[in-house]
């Protein structure tokens, strides 16, 4: 799944000024939105471990890889070749 956070999204006045980027927070909701896709809606997830490694600005495209199913997937947040964000989805009370 690729997507693109618009310039105008209203979470980043404030992250950070001059030199805007892209909240974690929102990026872990993209990656929730494209397991949901494919799996249906989750009730209650956990991120056991996450890694953010490079920032993502607005405007940038960037794309979700998933691995795994049901209850628990890896995913890698990537613009272009490079690894923004990657780490683990558990859903519901899966250990």
């Amino acid at each position: 799944m690729q997507f693109v956070i618009d310039p105008a999204h209203p979470c980043l006045p404030g992250h950070f000024p001059g030199h805007p980027i892209v909240p974690g927070v929102v990026l872990l909701d993209r990656v929730v939105e494209a397991i949901e896709a494919d799996a249906g809606p989750l009730h209650g997830v956990r991120l056991p471990q996450v890694k953010f490694l490079q920032p993502l600005h607005p405007g940038e495209v960037a794309r979700i890889e998933l691995d795994g199913a049901a209850p628990r997937w890896r995913f890698r947040v990537m613009r272009d070749d490079v690894l923004l964000a990657s780490g683990d989805v558990v859903a519901g009370g899966a250990p």
